[in-house]
């Protein structure tokens, strides 16, 4: 950065959703004689609006907001090259691990946890502040060979990046960025090798993880890409869908066993997301998983007791089984609580009339068709009582 900044003079930019908040920011930072000049947005979208049209020296980013979120609005600005070297400071009121993890993602300089006290707040930015006044050579030999990249000089590009891993042998997001230099070389070998180094370096680099273990999916090495999906599950939701999408394929390929282990990290780690656990339901029922499918299914239903679609979906999978009782237990769940629903008094009658079972079986084939006098299915299976 050409021109020096000063901590008493900078442009600031305050992004959160809510007025109080914003204000709140404010008004330490003036009384911490920090800024001039201040710029408020509701959330990203305004705040992208307001980067592209005003000069900005810092930005001070909640990460959770509607429209545009924090995460969404950094990784805007990070791809946008007028915007991409803007010190931001990232705010959130949530202390999980995966908020510092998508901060490293997306190269924010830091991150403060609210409530926000003005010690904390002042040291943050004054470190932000001589870090873009006093970039390190690391630093400068990154920007040299983003510079060289993006003009498709990616030998000269590795070289300033070779020397900044040297500078900083242990910065796994270095180490990442020079793999993905000789991924676009086309040396894969040495590509994974920095690769494994980042990883191995920092035990939460959740980004190496997944760029390695979507390089052994692409590869069909399905065993080293469940390893390293292993641990991204572990450690985020944010890559759920694509471990999804990697276990269905084990299962395709015969490889059951890493299926479930893949999507038991999944479960543990989204243990409330009810869409993205049903979702793993029926992509084993496909494949005839039938037991870790209810078992999933028993789990779903333990958390969510009146969801009875859940119920008639366990009841289905133990009748595949080759399970009435069980079956049975569940339909009768689903009938106590939704008495109108034929499909399940339908599905009552076959399990009674296949455990001989005249008397119980005859009665639902009543109700349905005092419902309806016309049901086929109903008429078929009166004949066999």
């Amino acid at each position: 950065m050409s021109k020096k900044l000063s901590v008493a003079n900078l442009s600031v930019l305050i992004v959160d959703d809510v007025k109080s908040m914003r204000s709140i920011v404010r008004s330490l930072l003036k009384n911490l004689k920090i800024g001039r000049t201040f710029h408020m947005a509701e959330n990203g979208l305004e705040a992208l609006r307001i980067l592209h049209t005003t000069h900005v020296d810092v930005a001070i980013i909640d990460w959770k907001m509607p429209v545009m979120n924090g995460t969404q609005l950094l990784e805007a600005v990070r791809k946008d090259r007028q915007l991409r070297d803007l010190p931001v400071l990232m705010v959130t009121g949530e202390s999980e691990k995966e908020i510092v993890l998508e901060a490293a993602e997306i190269e924010v300089e830091a991150y403060l946890i609210k409530p926000l006290t003005p010690l904390v707040l002042e040291e943050k930015l004054k470190i932000i502040v001589d870090q873009a006044n006093h970039p390190d050579k690391a630093t400068l030999h990154v920007r040299m060979a983003r510079s060289l990249e993006e003009k498709n000089d990616i030998d000269r590009a590795i070289k300033h990046m070779e020397r900044a891993v040297q500078l900083k042998p242990g910065a796994s997001r270095l180490l990442r960025k020079l793999g993905l230099l000789y991924q676009k070389a086309g040396d894969e070998k040495t590509m994974t090798r920095y690769l494994k180094q980042a990883a191995a370096s920092n035990v939460q680099d959740v980004v190496t993880r997944r760029i390695l273990g979507d390089f052994y999916w692409e590869n069909q090495d399905f065993l080293s890409a469940v390893c390293y999906y292993q641990e991204v599950v572990s450690m985020t939701r944010k890559f759920g869908e694509d471990a999804i999408e990697l276990g269905e394929a084990l299962l395709n390929d015969k490889q059951s066993k890493n299926a479930k282990l893949l999507f038991s990290g999944v479960v543990a780690k989204s243990s409330k997301d009810l869409e993205l656990i049903e979702k793993i339901v029926e992509i084993c029922l496909r494949y005839d998983e039938y037991s870790y499918a209810l078992g999933l299914l028993k789990r779903l239903i333990h958390d969510n007791p009146t969801n009875m679609d859940l119920v008639y979906q366990a009841g289905n999978v133990c009748r595949r089984m080759d399970n009435p009782d069980a079956a049975l237990e569940y339909f009768l769940m689903v009938d106590k609580h939704q008495f109108s629903r034929v499909d399940v008094k339908l599905k009552l009658a076959k399990i009674f009339i296949l455990k001989k079972q005249v008397i119980q079986a005859d009665d639902y084939l009543n109700q349905v068709l005092k419902k309806d006098p016309a049901n086929r299915e109903a008429l078929t299976l009166r004949r066999l009582v």
